[in-house]
């Protein structure tokens, strides 16, 4: 594939991710008649400008219908420090023996004191070569979420397998190009402790204050489980990206995950988990001999919800025998738009907030700091205290000499 055709699929994958962020009520019919583009006399027609675009169109029409749903799944600001967590097409993509990554994020401690949300996720992952420069990347990743007084609980832990086909490239060349596809089996639960909750109902007029002691008026809650049962879940993804030479590269990722559409009720019903589809794109630049730029965005949506993280992280090092490298960086989040009653506006969107982002590279180690600045309404209430989020990342080195070229997230 040459440079031509490459900017032909980016410009064709962009267009994808259009008709899915305006999501208007024809979107899925123009998808189906865009994948019909594809098939000619029976048989699939795909150039090599078209393949990225063909697989996007089948992963989100794979989870474009839905049964009653609920709840939306917790993010990172730091998406690039938590491959695992957003693309399972990502498993085995980095220059090393082996990776091992945790990220942690703590919001609303400014509102909520000692009960913020909280979200923990871990990750480990390595790969096997198979056949001529083609791997298998295999691996393991957890996450836990919990929001609020309530104790509203996630956890989830997955198998992860992708293989990594080489397009074009050589053993010794240092330019590369790989097409990634991955997939991610697990099991999840979620839990809630009911005690923590008071409604209108146990407001007591004489104390001037609730009263648990009252009867809540609410018949479903008396019979609701603290957790849900133990539901599967399987998610899929794909990625492409390409080497050009030292601190030049680009890449792009689509995902779709709850393919499966788990229950996750309390009480018992049928309530299907949102179907989450993830778009990503980014790539590294150079500006001099010291300094590159690592723009990225990540888009994603969840039932009513939209959220895209946009922005761009500047890297610096000095080429020294310790490796030592620095990034720091701006980012937005704009998500969809909550109305008066407490309704998702999918048509209207705001910015959340802005995040500044810090990371030191020593030898093998990333350790990286960041901070949300609210700067939607909510800033009246925290003061545009938002989120704090720590990520790190270890790769150990590769014992072969010859290192499979992949891209700096």
């Amino acid at each position: 594939m040459n440079f031509k055709n490459i900017l032909s699929s980016l410009t064709e994958l962009f267009r994808f991710f259009l008709l899915v962020v305006l999501k208007d009520y024809h979107t899925n019919s123009l998808l189906v008649n865009r994948l019909g583009d594809y098939f000619k006399n029976g048989k699939i027609q795909i150039t090599s400008s078209s393949y990225l675009p063909f697989f996007a169109i089948l992963f989100f029409l794979m989870g474009s219908t839905h049964e009653a749903e609920a709840q939306v799944d917790p993010r990172f600001s730091q998406f690039y420090a938590a491959p695992l967590q957003l693309n399972p097409a990502m498993t085995g993509v980095f220059e090393g023996r082996f990776r091992v990554n945790a990220n942690y994020r703590e919001q609303y401690a400014s509102i909520l004191g000692n009960d913020p949300f909280r979200t923990v996720g871990a990750a480990f992952d390595m790969r096997y070569k198979i056949v001529g420069d083609d791997y298998m990347g295999i691996g393991v990743n957890a996450i836990h979420d919990e929001a609020g007084v309530g104790a509203f609980t996630t956890d989830r832990a997955y198998l992860n397998l992708s293989y990594m086909k080489q397009l074009s490239g050589g053993r010794y060349s240092p330019n590369d190009q790989y097409l990634v596809f991955g997939g991610q089996l697990g099991a999840g639960q979620n839990s809630v402790n009911w005690d923590q909750f008071w409604f209108s109902q146990q407001f007591d007029d004489g104390i001037i204050a609730p009263n648990t002691n009252l009867n809540n008026g609410e018949p479903g809650i008396g019979g609701a489980s603290e957790t849900t049962n133990v539901y599967l879940d399987f998610n899929a993804g794909l990625m492409w990206y390409a080497i050009f030479g030292e601190n030049t590269s680009v890449w792009a990722g689509a995902a779709m995950n709850h393919l499966n559409s788990p229950n996750v009720s309390f009480l018992g019903e049928r309530e299907v988990l949102y179907t989450r589809w993830v778009g990503h794109l980014g790539g590294e630049f150079p500006i001099n001999q010291f300094l590159s730029v690592l723009p990225a965005v990540a888009v994603m949506g969840q039932g009513p919800s939209l959220s895209t993280t946009a922005g761009a992280n500047f890297r610096y090092t000095s080429h020294d025998w310790n490796e030592v490298a620095i990034r720091t960086g701006v980012w937005g989040h704009i998500v969809s738009q909550v109305d008066g009653e407490g309704f998702t506006d999918e048509s209207k969107l705001s910015l959340d907030a802005v995040t500044v982002a810090m990371i030191l590279e020593i030898n093998s180690w990333n350790v990286g700091v960041s901070y949300d600045v609210t700067t939607s309404s909510l800033k009246t209430s925290n003061n545009s205290r938002g989120a704090l989020e720590l990520s790190l990342i270890y790769v150990h080195p590769a014992k072969d000499r010859i290192k499979v070229n992949c891209p700096k997230f």
